[in-house]
C-alpha cells in the first residue's frame, strides 16, 4: 500500500496542521513544486463601519445625544432591511475633552461620546442606500464597504483543484525533460491564504441613482500548495 504524507494547513484563525504519515522513504528523486490556483467571484456580501459621535458640555449630555442619534441609526438600518444578527456594535467610548494653552494646566471643555457598529449586507446592490440611509439618520462616521463571500469554501476548493493540477503537469514537464516519471506524491501542503484581492471589472452591481453609488467588483481568490513528488 502505497503511504502517501499529507499535511494540511487550514486557513484560518488558529491553524491546524495534520501529521498523517511518518515520513516516507525515497527511492528516487525528490522534486518540490509549488503551485497556485485562483478562482474569479463577484461578492455576495459586503459590510460597512458607521459611527455617531457627539459632544456635550458634560458626560450624560454627550451619552444621550449619542444614545438618541445612535438608536436612531439602528432604526434606519433594520427599515432598510437589515437583520439584527447583521448590526453589531463594534466600539463605545466616552472620552473627556481638553483646551491645552503655553504653560498652562489643561482645561476640561466638555466630553466627546463615540458608539460605532459594524452592518454585514447581503445584498451589496443595496450598499450605496444603506450608506444614504446611515448619513440622514444621523451618522456622522462611515466607513467601507468592504466586499466578500458569505461561503467561500466551494470557490477555496476549486482554487486548490487548480492548484493539484498545475503542480501535477509541472512534475511530468520535469520529469520528462529529466528522462523520468512522476512515481507518487508524497506530501501536499498548503500556505495560509492570502486576503481575498478586489479588482474592478466591467459589469458591476450599482445602487439606484438616486443613491451614493458603489461598485461590487469582482475579487480574486487564491490557493498556493507544495507538492513533493517522487520521480523514477
Amino acid at each position: 500500500m502505497k503511504q502517501i504524507a499529507l499535511a494540511l494547513l487550514l486557513v484560518g484563525p488558529a491553524a491546524v496542521q495534520a501529521q498523517v504519515a511518518p515520513p516516507v522513504a525515497l527511492a528516487g528523486t525528490r522534486l518540490d513544486i509549488s503551485a497556485t490556483g485562483q478562482v474569479d467571484r463577484a461578492p455576495d456580501m459586503a459590510t460597512i463601519g458607521a459611527g455617531v459621535v457627539t459632544q456635550s458640555g458634560s458626560a450624560g449630555g454627550a451619552m444621550s445625544a449619542n444614545a438618541q442619534r445612535m438608536t436612531a441609526t439602528i432604526a434606519a438600518l433594520k427599515k432598510a432591511g437589515v437583520a439584527d444578527r447583521d448590526i453589531q456594535t463594534a466600539a463605545l467610548s466616552l472620552q473627556p475633552q481638553y483646551r491645552y494653552g503655553d504653560n498652562q494646566p489643561p482645561v476640561l471643555t466638555g466630553y466627546q461620546a463615540s458608539n460605532r457598529v459594524s452592518v454585514r449586507l447581503r445584498d451589496v446592490q443595496k450598499a450605496g442606500a444603506v450608506i444614504d440611509a446611515l448619513v440622514a439618520a444621523g451618522a456622522n462616521q462611515v466607513d467601507g464597504p468592504s466586499f466578500g463571500l458569505d461561503k467561500p469554501e466551494a470557490a477555496l476548493d476549486e482554487a486548490r483543484g487548480q492548484a493539484i493540477a498545475t503542480a501535477r503537469a509541472r512534475a511530468d514537464l520535469y520529469a520528462r525533460a529529466a528522462g523520468l516519471r512522476v512515481k507518487r506524491i508524497l506530501s501536499i501542503s498548503e500556505t495560509d491564504g492570502a486576503p481575498p484581492v478586489a479588482r474592478p471589472m466591467a459589469m458591476v452591481a450599482m445602487a439606484k441613482r438616486d443613491s451614493t453609488p458603489i461598485a461590487a467588483g469582482e475579487q480574486t481568490l487564491a490557493v498556493t500548495l507544495t507538492v513533493s513528488f517522487e520521480l523514477q
